[in-house]
């Protein structure tokens, strides 16, 4: 399922593998950097930021923070961030970031994983558009990304 207003991204994949195992995927920084493609420092607590840069080829000189908001076990992880940060002589900083919602169901013969990411209306005008058109494209490539790394 994919829906979309201008404000958020809605995305969803049911994955062959159990809940404990997707929420692995998502709560561990380890984990969660080996199939989205960062090299993260630090752990996922709420509350707390984690700094990393992205790996995928033609995107490592992007450096992300990520502002962890909650972690409900195997129900609900969210985080903040800057979308799309493609510029590295600018700082986005004074930007408002979006919230990304991981919210993780039961389903037959697996987990329902719904991915939100809401708050671009509130973005820069001059950068509000390409931000949301390349996050709802990274987005449903992350989603096969995902399903290969807890179904391997």
């Amino acid at each position: 399922m994919t829906a979309s207003s201008t404000d958020s991204i809605r995305k969803e994949i049911h994955l062959r593998a159990p809940r404990t195992r997707v929420w692995k995927a998502l709560a561990d920084a380890d984990e969660f950097g080996t199939w989205f493609g960062m090299k993260l420092e630090g752990r996922f607590v709420p509350g707390q930021p984690v700094f990393g840069r992205i790996t995928h080829p033609n995107y490592q000189h992007i450096h992300l923070e990520m502002r962890i908001e909650r972690m409900e076990p195997e129900s609900l992880f969210s985080y903040r961030w800057h979308p799309y940060p493609m510029d590295a002589a600018k700082d986005y900083s004074q930007e408002p970031m979006t919230l990304v919602e991981f919210r993780l169901e039961a389903a037959e013969g697996g987990t329902l994983l719904r991915v939100v990411e809401s708050g671009f209306d509130r973005l820069p005008p001059e950068r509000r558009d390409e931000a949301f058109r390349m996050n709802e494209a990274g987005w449903a490539g992350q989603l096969p990304r995902i399903e290969r790394h807890v179904t391997a």
